[in-house]
């Protein structure tokens, strides 16, 4: 083939990646750009399931600028599911500033708690195992189990489904991208692998403007920028989300915030949520109370003990 030349040579199957060889040069091409040019990242290269399923927590819809130096301090703090376990769920809430979505951080503290109950304070290996610890999906658990734990799994989030639509030059449907993700998964390596392809996504082949020119992967997309684009009407494709300025969901994490500094009485909340409408924040403080996010303390809202 010609310098240049797009390989996009049909399989019988209809699949352009079933052939054995071709997938050996896919997984070649992939992992040797990522190991020249991975950023470094805290939670890359660490074998730790725990400190894996923090960074993954910790990631879920917040940029990694934000993450890394929270991470840092919180793996400081709690450098294992049971020291998470000991400590009041408030106090992980209160840790969590700066990444939002706090459920999050509760789920997490859940976890650690199951974890130390039920497994002995180490992470499992078994993804339905993973699967049924509060907060962990069908992704995260593959996520662990790849990165920490060496299983031939394919983690599969939006930017690894983008990036398979578009080798495969058809939209995907959730089953189909995971299908297709497993199949890819090398003998040796898989996490490495499995962090090869989110960060192909992240960096390269974005979803508003991919840089084919630079793509490591090019000679084996069967898109490579050329007509629609298959990602666009697969089932993970990103979704812009609902307005958040003056939504339930702003003022939620502004009353977390201010518990973060201190209990706040009843009649103070609608100053501390920024809402005037005292009857929705009631509501929504109720609601926080309901998820185990906050407590009342005689007529003060408060991060639980």
């Amino acid at each position: 083939m010609a310098a240049g030349t797009v390989d996009r040579a049909d399989d019988p199957s209809g699949e352009p990646l079933a052939d054995p060889a071709r997938r050996a040069r896919l997984q070649a091409l992939l992992l040797a750009w990522y190991h020249r040019t991975a950023r470094d990242l805290p939670w890359r290269g660490d074998a730790d399931p725990w400190a894996v399923l923090v960074s993954e927590a910790m990631l879920q819809q917040t940029q990694v600028a934000r993450v890394v130096p929270i991470f840092a301090s919180f793996m400081a703090r709690w450098p294992t599911a049971p020291a998470l376990a000991a400590a009041p769920a408030g106090e992980v809430v209160a840790a969590w500033q700066g990444l939002g979505y706090n459920r999050r951080a509760l789920r997490l503290h859940r976890a650690a708690t199951v974890i130390t109950s039920e497994h002995g304070g180490t992470v499992p290996e078994d993804l339905g195992v993973l699967q049924r610890l509060p907060g962990v999906g069908a992704y995260t658990a593959r996520a662990v189990a790849a990165f920490a734990h060496g299983l031939a799994v394919a983690p599969v989030d939006t930017n690894v489904a983008r990036v398979l639509a578009r080798l495969h030059g058809r939209a995907l449907s959730r089953a189909a991208a995971q299908e297709r993700a497993d199949a890819l998964v090398p003998d040796r390596d898989p996490g490495a692998w499995g962090q090869a392809l989110m960060e192909l996504g992240a960096r390269v082949c974005t979803a508003r403007t991919p840089r084919c020119d630079e793509c490591p992967v090019a000679p084996m997309c069967a898109w490579r920028g050329q007509g629609p684009d298959p990602a666009a009407s697969s089932a993970h494709r990103s979704r812009p989300q609902a307005r958040f300025e003056g939504s339930d969901r702003q003022v939620r994490g502004r009353l977390v915030q201010a518990l973060r500094e201190r209990p706040v009485p009843g009649p103070e909340l609608s100053a501390a949520a920024g809402e005037p409408d005292a009857e929705r924040v009631r509501r929504l403080a109720d609601a926080l109370v309901a998820e185990g996010m906050a407590e009342w303390d005689a007529d003060a809202l408060r991060l639980p003990r």
